[in-house]
């Protein structure tokens, strides 16, 4: 059957987020996102693990078009690239076995190395890695799958409804639809210069009618949140009381996190109940996102104690959130791409007080989330394609590669000192080629400046972190891993038994509504600090078993990153 040529129209450019990881990218600054997962194989399994896995594979390939699809850079760059159909697609390039014994400290390690590595721009940006022997802390023996896909493909959401296309709900695999040969792809090989020199333009006119739309909303809801970001402070001096405004953005301290970076990267991980990170939340009035900061700021209070010192300014910390709408979880294959922006957290970490540390951390993320709901419908994560790649590929690529040489890094001003991200995920075991995930620890980018990524996700019951890093940045990764188990263990001394957190005294003439209790110099603060979204009881005494997710649902948690 014979297909018409598209009209240039009709060809998909990479949006301008998810471009802009392409062309930021750098052999020292990978961008793509994984994750490393322990498997446990069936009952009696014989034979090779990896050949399991790529007939498993693929019967599912056409199930998103992610696997199949290659990009296609347009004549002397003057716009985004497209996603085409590789007309050479080879399995065996992108699932690939490792069958040498190892242990999980040694995978962690080969999994750090992999991710260093980018990806080859000839064919689809995917790989997965098979470890078909790892050796447990306990002894057992189980298997092992590591993935890396480019974070101009999909983001987090996106990697959710991929990962329910090739996993399955228990060890029988469903039966999946043959793809529909009816309807073709169109390959790489089959564009003309003029129709991808026409769809340039196409799309940048298109572009540049959005942006004009939208800019009159945009700018009045930036506007308005900056206005509430930059409350009134109290100033004393010589006995007399002033007003002064603060600004909405505060500059982050120096820490050793802070440096240029190399190829090299360091990978560990750890994991903590979920309910009971949920439950400690409600008992306190935070949300689950403020119980990860607040586990991640103690365990980081307790590194830089050990390695260097523990700075008196806090630290922040740069969050991704979605930008999807309250539907956002039934991504289609067609809608995998980027729609996220970075928020800034304080961290509290210069306060030696766990509970105003949380008090500081649920303040601060209340702001986050008053913002994004003005925000979210507005800001724009595509910009026109004419040229992107020359002005933004070559000027920003160039900034960060001076910006990664030497000492620059630990010299100029910081936004952030690290990300921390959070993922919610399935809380029911998935399984690939019969085989369960035992954990399902995920693996993110780490960049010149940001040398440290600490993300979360969500998974049948635990909280698994996943801990990556440029190697000058955490020459101690292993360290880190032990204070976030520590730090869990505080706050379930802390937090299980409903205390409620101290309030941080604040100088500000008016609080966010709802946000922070009313104080004063002779009336000791009682109350606890109430998030606008956390409005929840604190009379719980013990934990309560929460009720269990059906097993007939894999579908992610309909939340954003703040949870």
């Amino acid at each position: 059957m014979t297909t018409s040529p598209a009209k240039p129209s009709a060809l998909k450019h990479l949006s301008g987020l998810d471009a802009t990881f392409l062309y930021l990218e750098t052999p020292q600054t990978p961008m793509h996102v994984g994750g490393l997962h322990l498997c446990e194989l069936p009952a009696g399994f014989k034979g090779s693990f990896h050949t399991a896995v790529v007939k498993h594979l693929t019967k599912r390939m056409h199930l998103s078009p992610i696997f199949t699809r290659k990009l296609v850079f347009m004549p002397l760059d003057l716009g985004h690239p497209i996603w085409m159909e590789d007309g050479d697609f080879d399995i065996s390039r992108h699932i690939l076995a490792h069958s040498e014994p190892t242990t999980v400290k040694q995978l962690e390690a080969a999994a750090a190395k992999l991710h260093g590595q980018l990806l080859d721009r000839q064919h689809p940006l995917w790989q997965f890695h098979i470890f078909e022997h790892v050796k447990q802390p306990d002894g057992t023996v189980c298997a092992a799958f590591y993935s890396k896909i480019h974070h101009a493909a999909l983001d987090g959401q996106g990697g959710t409804v991929l990962a329910n296309a090739i996993l399955d709900i228990s060890s029988t695999p469903r039966e999946v639809a043959p793809p529909d040969l009816a309807h073709p792809r169109r390959a790489a090989g089959d564009l003309k210069i003029g129709e991808m020199i026409g769809a340039v333009f196409s799309n940048t006119l298109a572009q540049y009618a959005k942006l004009i739309k939208a800019l009159p909303s945009a700018a009045s809801q930036m506007g308005s949140s900056l206005a509430k970001s930059s409350l009134p402070l109290v100033q004393k001096s010589a006995g007399k009381t002033s007003l002064r405004a603060k600004g909405p953005i505060s500059l982050a301290p120096k820490t050793l996190f802070n440096v240029g970076l190399t190829a090299q990267r360091v990978f560990v991980t750890t994991r903590v109940p979920f309910d009971e990170c949920r439950l400690m939340a409600k008992s306190i009035g935070a949300s689950f996102n403020d119980i990860v900061l607040w586990i991640c700021s103690t365990a980081l209070r307790t590194y830089l104690t050990e390695h260097a010192s523990i700075p008196t300014k806090p630290l922040i910390a740069a969050m991704p959130v979605s930008l999807r709408g309250k539907d956002s979880n039934d991504v289609t294959n067609k809608d995998m791409g980027n729609q996220a922006l970075m928020s800034l957290a304080n961290l509290g970490t210069h306060i030696a007080h766990p509970g105003k540390r949380m008090a500081a951390i649920m303040a601060s993320t209340g702001k986050v989330k008053e913002a994004m709901v003005n925000l979210k419908s507005v800001l724009p994560t595509d910009y026109p394609s004419f040229l992107a790649p020359w002005i933004v590929g070559g000027a920003a690529r160039l900034a960060l590669k001076t910006y990664g040489r030497g000492d620059i890094a630990q010299r100029l001003p910081l936004v952030a000192n690290l990300v921390i991200s959070n993922v919610p995920g399935p809380q029911v075991p998935l399984y690939l080629a019969g085989a369960r995930f035992i954990s399902f620890h995920p693996m993110s980018i780490v960049m010149h400046g940001l040398g440290l990524n600490i993300t979360v996700q969500t998974y049948a019951g635990h909280v698994d972190f996943g801990i990556i890093a440029g190697k000058t940045a955490l020459p101690h990764a292993q360290d880190l891993a032990k204070a976030i188990d520590a730090a869990f263990s505080e706050a379930r001394k802390l937090y299980s038994a409903a205390q409620p957190a101290p309030a941080v005294r604040t100088e500000r003439v008016k609080a966010t509504p709802k946000a922070m209790p009313k104080a004063t110099s002779k009336t000791p603060v009682k109350s606890p600090v109430k998030t606008p979204a956390a409005q929840v009881s604190r009379a719980t005494k013990k934990l309560v078993p929460a009720s269990k997710t059906p097993a007939s649902k894999i579908k992610a948690k309909k939340t954003g990153t703040l949870r």
